[in-house]
């Protein structure tokens, strides 16, 4: 491969991760802004694809209905963080988080109006300038803490960083592994 080839090659990549960033920053917007018209953010292929308790959304009419407005009716007053964009071509990945006030049922937890963190990872193949596929990781535990319902019972692993409990480890032959 010629050095020309080589250069032009990343060049066109480079310009690729360059549209694919301005897709999701541009969608990112168009949703904190609460915005109603989203097909031109997503491809018709779109399929969205959550941790546990999420499901997945198999077009953008399913997204709408049942992640982006019982969203918004649990958490009022939405700010989107995005802490870290990472883009490679057609793909991109970020995480951040949502501060929002809960105003709304949210899975099974009456209105608080305490403000919350919702942590959160997105990774997004976006195809002819829209997203065409999007996984999703929202630290549900963590936003259900903060809403005094601890998923865990006492038993998640930071009672062992807090000293509360030590935790078991395998043994091989009597001999820690």
């Amino acid at each position: 491969m010629s050095n020309e080839t080589t250069s032009q090659s990343a060049e066109e990549h480079q310009a690729k991760s360059r549209a694919t960033l301005k897709v999701i920053k541009e969608m990112e917007q168009a949703l904190s802004e609460n915005s109603n018209e989203m097909n031109r953010y997503f491809h018709e292929s779109f399929r969205w694809m959550g941790n546990y308790g999420s499901g997945t959304k198999n077009n953008l009419d399913e997204f709408r209905r049942n992640w982006q407005l019982p969203l918004r009716a649990a958490f009022t007053e939405r700010e989107y963080i995005t802490e870290k964009f990472l883009v490679d071509g057609e793909w991109a990945s970020c995480f951040g988080h949502i501060m929002a006030t809960h105003s709304g049922e949210f899975m099974g937890v009456a209105a608080t109006g305490k403000r919350v963190r919702i942590p959160y990872m997105d990774f997004w193949k976006v195809t002819d300038n829209r997203i065409e596929d999007n996984w999703v990781s929202v630290d549900y535990a963590l936003v259900l803490s903060q809403l005094g319902v601890d998923v865990f019972n006492g038993h998640g692993w930071e009672a062992y960083d807090r000293g509360e409990k030590t935790p078991e480890h395998p043994q091989r032959n009597g001999v820690q592994s």
